[in-house]
């Protein structure tokens, strides 16, 4: 296995462990491909949950330009109930599991069709 199955795995395990998730691993197969070279920075691979301008960013990039989503309060809404659910004060959110959850949540999962 490669270090993207490796992280797809950490993934699975995440949405399993800490969300109450059972993944579609395809689609999370998907997403995480859609993040791009981001999956192996440090940095980049995680969502900042304390910071308003990273939650900015997930729903500029996210939600508007990928999922084609209109502007809306839902929105945010959307993206601090996924944070909720992964859990506040869990250290590592990684980006491919919010963007994931955030695909589920808006029944989005045709884009990575």
């Amino acid at each position: 296995m490669g270090k993207r199955d490796d992280l797809i795995a950490k993934y699975a395990e995440d949405l399993k462990d800490k969300c109450g998730m059972d993944p579609d691993m395809a689609l999370l197969t998907k997403v995480t491909i859609g993040c791009g070279p981001a999956i192996y920075n440090a940095d980049a691979s995680t969502v900042a949950a304390s910071q308003d301008g990273e939650l900015e960013t997930v729903k500029e990039n996210f939600l508007k330009k990928k999922l084609g989503l209109a502007e809306g309060p839902e929105l945010m809404d959307a993206i601090n109930s996924v944070i909720e659910t992964y859990g506040r004060s869990e250290r590592n959110k990684y980006r491919a599991v919010i963007y994931y959850m955030l695909t589920k949540h808006f029944g989005k999962e045709s884009v990575y069709g």
